[in-house]
């Protein structure tokens, strides 16, 4: 099973939309979500390409009842307060928008940990749990808008890039 792994939209439909096109061609049908997707109408390219989206706030979400209302419109769509643990093709998955908002001993007990907020895409392992960033879908601060796929049966992360003149600040 294929899951994608995005954080840090920021209202940005376009590159979002984009992404979510390029996981969908990568066989996902399922997206985790680390937080700052701002505001509700973030949630329309999840909603109108049929994406069932799990994820938690980020610290940019001023309205948690408006993007639960948005997302209520959406295919199996559900948000969290964070950090939210998810079973997903028998993986424990904790997903986060700070990773120093967990505790050690909480990182310890997932197969996986989501996490966003830097806006830069990081993988790595601390012990037998594998971290992922996969970085900023906005592309505002980096450049190019980053997204990630999550093979859960290989363990394998693969980074989405957007590149392009139309993606580049």
């Amino acid at each position: 099973m294929r899951i994608g792994l995005m954080s840090d939209t920021h209202d940005r439909l376009p590159a979002t939309a984009a992404l979510l096109r390029l996981m969908q061609s990568g066989g996902v049908d399922m997206v985790l979500h680390c937080g700052d997707y701002c505001a509700p109408f973030s949630l329309k390219p999840f909603i109108d390409q049929q994406v069932t989206l799990g994820g938690v706030f980020g610290r940019n979400d001023g309205d948690p009842e408006a993007l639960r209302a948005m997302a209520g419109q959406g295919i199996g769509t559900e948000l969290y307060e964070g950090p939210h643990s998810f079973e997903i093709g028998g993986k424990q998955i904790l997903v986060v928008h700070d990773l120093n908002d967990v505790q050690t001993s909480s990182i310890e007990r997932h197969a996986i940990v989501v996490h966003g907020h830097t806006h830069q895409t990081e993988m790595k392992t601390r012990g037998d749990t594998l971290l992922v960033n996969p970085g900023e879908a906005c592309g505002w601060l980096r450049g190019s808008p980053t997204a990630a796929l999550l093979d859960l049966q290989t363990m394998k992360v693969e980074i989405l890039r957007l590149d392009g003149p139309e993606w580049q600040f």
